[in-house]
């Protein structure tokens, strides 16, 4: 038996790319897939799409997964989300201004170890087991390559960091040999041009370290290594086509250039909306609009706000139980209504009409 025998590329793939604590709109998105007949075989999430990956792919069915992100376990853990000691107003602006006039493209090895806003609760609110009842689940991270005694130091053009892909065996091996598209393909010679595959990591390590975005989180140590979050490939496009025949990826609203592209810029050396523009431009067979998530949800899920009375910026969940209850309704109902207008769309051979198209992620091709 060949290689490519025992290990078919996978016939669809969903791909999870971030959401933050929206999360919960990709499990609409999937019920959608499976109602339309195009249930995937493979996820690929990044970020928050992590967590909803492994509730999906952890749990039986559409209504059990459902009832897990509107459970009390899941408020509970929102909740717990704790502000640093870092994360005062006047220190929050301060780095706003000193990664806008830095300037430099990964230029020092930034301190992904303390300069952090809040703190991730211990244990993410995850199935037992992890993957097993849905489709295959790979996540994504980023390995890093230098340690917090080097923090602050020039970077001189040295490669620090590995986009990594947690999977299962029948995916790494279709991984094995394939680019780390941010690092092989121009876009950062901060990234390493090899994609690192890691099958070992349990699912809740490999969803926490996804997760742990720069400037939000602090990096995670699992297994003797210290990780970034997803953000390193939010998109990652490439990689899904290498893995899968058909893809279903987003089209996304465009990263704020006053806080987001600066973060990214002098963390990981490249321009997210640049890079989102490409990603828009390749062929994939089921486009999903979510362009409009930000305006469509606003008010909904956790939110960041400026407590000026405790001097502190913080991440502020539903004040009750039954208002999140209703805020996961939404944001599942949200995901649903886009997945399930794409479907059908793609059957007609069209992609949706971003509702939220702007120069900086509208489609270059």
């Amino acid at each position: 038996m060949t290689r490519a025998e025992r290990y078919p590329k996978y016939e669809r793939c969903m791909v999870l790319a971030g959401g933050g604590f929206r999360f919960g709109y990709y499990l609409g998105m999937h019920a959608a897939a499976v109602d339309a007949g195009r249930a995937p075989d493979l996820l690929l999430a990044t970020c928050g799409g992590a967590v909803a990956g492994a509730i999906i792919a952890g749990l039986p069915d559409t209504a059990a997964r459902k009832a897990w992100l509107g459970s009390r376990r899941m408020y509970e853990f929102l909740g717990d989300l704790r502000s640093s000691e870092r994360a005062t107003p006047a220190s929050a602006l301060f780095n706003v201004a000193r990664r806008r006039l830095g300037g430099g493209r990964a230029a020092y090895l930034p301190d992904l170890f303390n300069d952090y806003l809040f703190e991730l609760p211990e244990r993410l609110p995850l199935p037992e087991g992890g993957a097993g009842h849905g489709p295959a689940l790979a996540i994504i991270g980023g390995k890093l390559l230098f340690g917090p005694d080097e923090t602050g130091r020039p970077r001189g053009g040295r490669a620090i960091y590995s986009v990594t892909l947690f999977c299962d065996e029948r995916t790494a091996a279709l991984a094995a040999g394939l680019p780390s598209a941010i690092g092989a393909d121009g876009w950062s010679d901060a990234v390493t041009p090899d994609l690192l595959v890691d099958t070992a990591m349990p699912v809740a390590d490999a969803a926490r370290i996804s997760i742990a975005d720069m400037v939000y989180f602090r990096c995670q140590t699992a297994r003797g290594a210290d990780y970034t979050g997803g953000v390193i490939d939010l998109f990652p496009v490439e990689l899904a086509r290498g893995l899968a025949r058909h893809v279903t990826m987003e089209m996304k609203e465009a990263y704020d250039e006053l806080l987001a592209i600066p973060a990214l810029r002098s963390v990981f050396g490249f321009d997210g909306n640049r890079r989102l523009r490409h990603v828009h431009a390749q062929p994939v067979d089921v486009w999903v609009d979510t362009s409009d998530v930000r305006r469509a949800l606003k008010g909904r899920g956790v939110r960041k706000r400026v407590d000026w009375r405790r001097n502190r910026v913080r991440l502020v969940a539903p004040a009750s139980y039954e208002r999140y209850v209703a805020d996961v309704d939404a944001l599942w109902h949200y995901g649903y209504q886009r997945a399930q207008e794409a479907y059908a769309l793609a059957a007609q051979g069209r992609r949706p009409a971003m509702r939220n198209s702007t120069r900086l992620n509208e489609a270059r091709r």
